[in-house]
C-alpha cells in the first residue's frame, strides 16, 4: 500500500528523541524522505540510522533553531538534497524553569521563548518562503495542552505554547490561498525523555502528572506522530488552522 506522504519531503526539528524522534520515523515510514533535525548530533544521528535501518531515506542537519542563520541554512539544504519541501514538523522544544512566576530569571524566560516560540517563527518564516514557491506545502507546529488551559508553575513553557497557537492560526489564514496548510497539535502528558526528567525530580510532580490524564495512562509519542502525519498529508486537506488536541481528554475536564 502506498503510504500517507508517499513521494514528499519533510523536515523535523527536534528529531533527536520523543515526539520529534516518532514523527520523523513514522513520516519515513509512510513514504518520505525526511531531513532529521537536532542541536543534539548525537541523537540526530541516532534517529537518522533507525530510519534508514528500517528502509527509509533521511539525511541529518544540525540546527539551533533559535538563529535565523542556522534556520536558514537548514531549509536550504533540505531543498538542494531532497528538490523541495513539503511538509515541515516544527517539533523543537525545551520546558525551561519551573517555579512561581516572580521567581523566574530573566535568562531562563528568554531561553524558553527563543527555542520553543521564535525557533518556531524562524522555521515557519523560511519553511513558507519556499512553500509559497511551490504553493503548497503543510506545516505542523508543535504546541501543549499548556498552550490550551493555565500551567501553573510552568508560565515560560505555557507562554510559549500559547504564542504557538496564536502564529500557527495567523499564519493559516495568512497563506489559505496559497496551498499551504498550517496547523499545531497539542498532546497531553507524553512518555518522552523530557517528561521523564520532569517526574524524577519530584514524586509530587509525578502524581500530578499522571493524574492529569482521565484516560488513566501517559501518551505515547507514537500516538501524538500519527497525528502529526495525517495532518502532514492530504488526507487533511481541508483542515488548517486548527490545534489539535492528542491529550486523552486532559483539557476536556
Amino acid at each position: 500500500m502506498v503510504g500517507m506522504v508517499h513521494g514528499k519531503v519533510a523536515l523535523v526539528t527536534g528529531a533527536g528523541s520523543g515526539i520529534g524522534r516518532k514523527s520523523a520515523e513514522l513520516l519515513a515510514q509512510e513514504g518520505a524522505r525526511v531531513l532529521v533535525c537536532d542541536l543534539d548530533e548525537q541523537s540526530g544521528q541516532q534517529t537518522l540510522r533507525r530510519i534508514r535501518d528500517a528502509g527509509g531515506e533521511a539525511d541529518f542537519w544540525r540546527v539551533d533553531v533559535a538563529q535565523e542563520s542556522e534556520v536558514e541554512t537548514m531549509v536550504a539544504h533540505c531543498v538542494e538534497h531532497f528538490g523541495r519541501l513539503d511538509c515541515a514538523v516544527n517539533n523543537a522544544g525545551i520546558s525551561g524553569p519551573s517555579g512561581g512566576l516572580e521567581t523566574i530569571e530573566l535568562p531562563d524566560w528568554n531561553r524558553v521563548l527563543a527555542v520553543n516560540l521564535t525557533g518556531v517563527f524562524l522555521c515557519m518564516k523560511h519553511e513558507l518562503l519556499r512553500m509559497r514557491e511551490q504553493k503548497a506545502g503543510s506545516i505542523v507546529n508543535m504546541s501543549s495542552g499548556a498552550g490550551l488551559i493555565a500551567t501553573p508553575g510552568l508560565a515560560p513553557y505555557s507562554a510559549s505554547k500559547h504564542g504557538v497557537l496564536g502564529i500557527t492560526r495567523a499564519a493559516a489564514v495568512e497563506n489559505a490561498r496559497q496551498g499551504i496548510r498550517i496547523n499545531a497539535v497539542c498532546p497531553g502528558s507524553i512518555d518522552t525523555p523530557m517528561l521523564r526528567a520532569a517526574m524524577d525530580t519530584d514524586s509530587a510532580v509525578e502524581k500530578m502528572i499522571r493524574a492529569s490524564m482521565p484516560i488513566g495512562r501517559l501518551g505515547e509519542a507514537e500516538e501524538v506522530a500519527e497525528a502529526v502525519v495525517w495532518l502532514c498529508s492530504d488526507r487533511a486537506s481541508l483542515v488548517t488552522g486548527h490545534s489539535m488536541g492528542v491529550d486523552g481528554a486532559s483539557v476536556a475536564r
